[in-house]
């Protein structure tokens, strides 16, 4: 939960001086943040020098600075309106052009320019500390999102964002005097105390690093790390040049208006921004920022369900406004609201959210109490209790459950099992720590396989199994995925021994009231080629259902022995492993 330091006096004021300490932290607490203390401001024990330590909940980024936090109890108590923010009528947009060897270390841009801007040592301090905030929050430490701010009179534009080599990069970084190449800035952050420091790992091994440059060639700024002295913002800065590079193109818009939205209430024209054109290698230019505002429809019914109130559509309107959310009522007879969500609310992605702004407006202490009128008794999920069966049954048979990681590497998924991905199966994380752990596993066997691998100190024979899912691609679904509830057997001796195996499937199909035959509500194994397993020595596992309708429902066989080097195994191995799910 992120923590800001807040003049007391300043917030006071804001809110006309109308609460003490004691009243704050209540009306702190009817908002959502917590009061953590009081304290002095450096040496000075004065009751002017004093500054409210406040916990903020770590998805509210609009209230990490005095400006959000104090416009938004501004807004929640009353005493102003939500502003519109809007681009400034007229404004020709500054243009930032990207090279194309920006997407082999930050590939995204965005910018904005603030325009009149009027710094006082306490909002030039903010401005400082928002950024920070969220280089820390957001940003993921810089590895997503870092942002630069610049003196636009000091530079000229059309800008250039590019990617060179280190040595080819020559800037004085912010506060320093020395002529620095990107490598001796490595070295010169790397070997000092700086908080700089811990940035470097980021760009350090790429061949090239990002770069702004104005028209000029000169630098202005080497992202994420640090900004060039040339073009640093004062207090007698009074137009402020924003560009944000980033690895993730969802999160750089938000921080863009976050900064936006927080200090654009300090420009000549109050709550209006001058755009940048971002011109990308392929020609595609994008005009930022993006100042729409997102509507959720939702009904009063549900609202009002979520909270446990009974609240007219008019009356949630009214509150939700306290909120900073332009509702509006769509069709009262049906309850309909439509919500327009402010570009400082991010947080907010469906209608459960909104429901909880409601609560926070409505007042949580105000909500009736009711006494429970259900009676409810937990019992586990159908599928739970089946998998919970087949455990038991292969346990009491004397086998030892097994219980896996669910992510591997590609190689262990398909390449060591001797099967081949044609790209629908499985489903691969977008940027995994290391090789080891690629992809979501879509068969238990290798989860088994490195389980006798770690074991091979302990005597023969190894008896194992494991009742777990795996993950399959499904582009029907709304995430694009789907588990299947698994369970997966292996033996290994001296020999392949495929009687065990087979024996033990046998024994679970008639725990499950599946018999041994090619008749409706029966199994049987059909012969099949499956490179896991030995040629003539795999087959198929069919299930009957009442209907006739036949269902594979995995394979069973003595597994290859190149399988099994690929594995570092010593000892043959056989294995079933089957879909468990269509026994509900």
């Amino acid at each position: 939960m992120p923590t800001i330091h807040i003049d007391k006096k300043s917030l006071f004021d804001h809110l006309g001086n109308e609460y003490d300490i004691e009243g704050f932290r209540e009306l702190g607490f009817r908002f959502g943040i917590e009061l953590e203390e009081e304290t002095f401001k450096g040496d000075k024990e004065d009751e002017d020098n004093m500054e409210l330590k406040i916990d903020i909940s770590a998805n509210r980024y609009d209230l990490l600075c005095f400006e959000g936090l104090s416009r938004a109890l501004g807004i929640y108590l009353g005493r102003e309106e939500t502003p519109s923010y809007r681009i400034a009528p007229g404004a020709k947009p500054q243009r930032i052009v990207v090279s194309k060897e920006c997407e082999q270390v930050r590939p995204y841009v965005v910018g904005a320019v603030l325009r009149g801007v009027k710094l006082t040592p306490e909002r030039y301090q903010s401005f400082i500390d928002l950024q920070d905030k969220l280089h820390n929050n957001l940003c993921g430490k810089r590895k997503l999102v870092s942002i630069g701010t610049h003196d636009l009179d000091t530079v000229q534009g059309p800008f250039t964002y590019e990617a060179r080599k280190p040595e080819d990069i020559k800037f004085v970084p912010l506060n320093q005097t020395e002529l620095m190449d990107g490598r001796r800035v490595m070295e010169f952050y790397g070997s000092s105390d700086s908080p700089i420091r811990k940035f470097l790992d980021i760009i350090r091994e790429s061949p090239v690093y990002p770069a702004f440059y104005d028209a000029n060639g000169t630098v202005m700024s080497l992202p994420p790390i640090i900004n060039s002295e040339h073009s640093k913002i004062t207090l007698d800065t009074r137009n402020i040049f924003i560009e944000i590079t980033a690895t993730d193109l969802t999160k750089v818009g938000i921080v863009l208006n976050i900064m936006l939205t927080m200090f654009s209430g300090y420009c000549a024209e109050p709550f209006s921004v001058e755009p940048v054109e971002v011109v990308y290698p392929d020609g595609k230019s994008i005009v930022y920022p993006d100042l729409e505002q997102r509507t959720v429809h939702t009904t009063a019914k549900y609202l009002n369900g979520i909270v446990g109130i009974d609240q007219s559509c008019d009356e949630i309107v009214a509150l939700l406004k306290k909120m900073s959310l332009e509702a509006v009522v769509e069709n009262a007879e049906k309850g309909e609201i439509s919500v327009k969500l402010p570009l400082t609310r991010p947080d907010i992605l469906q209608e459960c959210d909104i429901a909880e702004d409601l609560a926070i407006a409505f007042g949580y202490n105000n909500i009736p109490r009711v006494p429970n009128s259900e009676a409810t008794v937990g019992v586990p999920l159908p599928l739970n209790k089946l998998a919970d069966i087949v455990r038991t049954e292969m346990a009491m048979a004397g086998w030892t459950e097994a219980l896996t990681l669910s992510l591997c590497s590609h190689e262990e998924n398909f390449g060591l099992l001797r099967r081949t991905d044609d790209g629908t199966e499985a489903v691969a994380l977008k940027n995994p720590k290391t090789l080891e752990y690629q992809v979501c596993r879509s068969t238990l066997l290798p989860g088994l396989l490195k389980c006798v691998r770690e074991n091979k100190m302990h005597p023969l024979p190894f008896k194992m199994f494991e009742v777990s899912d795996v993950m399959f691609k499904c582009p029907g679904r709304p995430n694009g995925t789907q588990n299947q509830r698994r369970a997966c057997a292996l033996f290994s001796s001296s020999s392949a021994q495929f009687e065990i195996i087979s024996g033990l499937l046998d024994t679970l199909m008639t725990a499950l009231n599946v018999s041994h035959k090619k008749e409706a509500g029966g199994y049987y194994l059909e012969a099949a080629d499956i490179p896991t397993y030995l040629p003539g020595r795999s087959a198929n596992v069919v299930r009957v259902a009442e209907g006739g309708h036949k269902t594979v429902l995995g394979s069973i066989g003595v597994v290859h022995p190149e399988v099994l080097r690929n594995f570092e195994l010593d000892y043959p191995v056989s294995s079933f492993e089957i879909n468990i799910e269509p026994f509900l």
